[in-house]
């Protein structure tokens, strides 16, 4: 597919497959890195402001698997991971994003998305940009299989077209595992798609579409690299009482910057 195809399905669609960009010895150099964060999040203390950007499964019954702490996702993983802090800036990767968002593009998020066996807890379904301080809304959101993803082990699921609905209201993502994905009765789910990858795969969405993932009930995990790309072009709008400045970090273009800080818009 051209790049002019790819550009033209995402638009229609809402998301695109990248697939086994990245090779079997960096999915294992990911993979690795996941244990030692892992570690890490159990060495810190009760009080160390770190913890808040480690998340435990909110409704399993123990905090801990293996000896390991039972994370649900680990945010701002640039300043925990020199891999994760690479592996936004993953050359194959970034030339599909260009593709999709032009040469100059900024980092909104770094995250990694956690699924414990037996353990992971359902992603309700929404839409990210409903909860990102970001306008107009059109961030693409990148999420990287670092194992094999299945509906088993809970694998994402997209409504195609749906980033053409316009912004909806959600609520809270993070559900039990007995939950289903919405309690929505106005939802159009007939298209709904399941999106299984191979590790070293990547989603890649509108930050518009509605997409959601189901619990992990198999004796594996589902681990994701997740990143959020945008271009200079969206403005930083943060609802009142809201941060004055946000600092991002260039992942391409801009003249060779290694970070932009955007200020505040005022509401219209």
């Amino acid at each position: 597919m051209t790049a002019a195809a790819q550009r033209e399905f995402f638009e229609d669609q809402g998301y695109l497959v990248l697939e086994n960009f990245m090779t079997t010895e960096e999915v294992a150099t990911c993979e690795a890195e996941i244990e030692r964060l892992h570690a890490f999040a159990g060495s810190l203390a009760e009080d160390d402001s770190q913890r808040r950007n480690f998340q435990i499964e909110p409704y399993a019954e123990v905090e801990e698997q293996a000896g390991k702490p039972l994370l649900r996702k680990i945010e701002e993983t640039r300043k925990y991971s020199d891999i994760f802090r690479d592996l936004a800036a993953h050359p194959k990767l970034i030339d599909r994003v260009r593709t999709l968002l032009g040469d100059d593009l900024l980092l909104f998020r770094s995250t990694l998305m956690l699924k414990p066996a037996l353990h992971g807890s359902v992603h309700a379904f929404h839409q990210d940009s409903a909860y990102w301080p970001m306008d107009p809304p059109s961030l693409v959101t990148v999420s990287i299989a670092l194992n094999d993803s299945s509906p088993d082990n809970g694998c994402i699921q997209v409504i195609p077209e749906s980033h053409k609905w316009g912004m909806q209201d959600w609520g809270l993502i993070a559900q039990d595992k007995d939950k289903p994905l919405t309690e929505r009765e106005d939802l159009d789910l007939s298209r709904l798609t399941s999106m299984p990858l191979q590790a070293g795969s990547a989603l890649m969405f509108h930050s518009l579409v509605v997409h959601g993932s189901g619990a992990n009930n198999s004796p594996h995990p589902r681990h994701t690299a997740l990143y959020a790309y945008f271009p200079p072009t969206v403005t930083y709008r943060p609802k009142q009482g809201g941060a004055a400045e946000k600092t991002v970090p260039v992942i391409h273009g801009m003249d060779g910057r290694a970070e932009v800080t955007l200020k505040a818009a005022v509401a219209p």
